[in-house]
């Protein structure tokens, strides 16, 4: 369910803007999005999961504040992540 240290180096590396940077909320966003995926992929063979699901939607829910945060602050940045990312808004 959790991410893979290799493959969270791999989406550190796409979405940094600077080498070294793992805080930007581009970098952020990607690795909660790739947690939320892994998730909604458990959920289809566990439909009973109520504790993991409580923490989807805290996943979901720290997401959607640093991309409102980001759309608030720099709307450019904001634009460009959502259309790499796929997601809907």
């Amino acid at each position: 369910m959790s991410v893979t240290a290799e493959r969270k180096q791999a989406i550190i590396a796409e979405y940094a803007t600077k080498p070294g940077d793992t805080g930007s909320p581009e970098v952020q966003v990607a690795i909660l999005s790739e947690r939320i995926v892994n998730l909604t992929e458990h959920f289809k063979s566990h439909a009973k999961d109520n504790h993991s699901r409580r923490g989807l939607l805290k996943l979901v829910s720290q997401r959607r504040s640093l991309l409102d945060h980001l759309k608030k602050t720099e709307l450019a940045r904001y634009q460009t992540l959502i259309q790499r990312l796929g997601l809907r808004r």
